[in-house]
């Protein structure tokens, strides 16, 4: 079980990339795009740094949804590869077999 402020630290950068997305893409177009004026290129880039750093998509970490491991998370389930096993084993989550050939 991950710890409750490493959880919780997830959950608020979560918000942040939401709150922020429309401003931190607009200002990226604006960067990236090869006919914007050089002052304005430059401003784009200032505002862009002025934005939280953790409302960058990038510091996201997946995490298993049950109990927030960060390590071996199965994206397709939002499960790490341990709480998977666990689950699948137990016959819990449907449509999943064990393989034995």
């Amino acid at each position: 079980m991950a710890r409750k402020s490493l959880v919780n630290r997830q959950a608020r950068r979560e918000e942040l990339v939401a709150r922020h997305a429309d401003a931190r893409a607009e200002l990226k177009r604006a960067v990236a795009h090869p006919d914007t004026d050089p002052d304005v290129r430059a401003e784009a880039v200032r505002r862009l740094s002025r934005l939280p750093r953790d409302s960058s998509p990038v510091r996201l970490r997946s995490r298993d949804q049950i109990d927030g491991r960060p390590r071996g998370v199965l994206t397709r389930f939002g499960l790490s590869r341990v709480r998977f096993r666990e689950l699948a084993l137990r016959g819990e989550m449907p449509g999943v077999r064990k393989a034995s050939w």
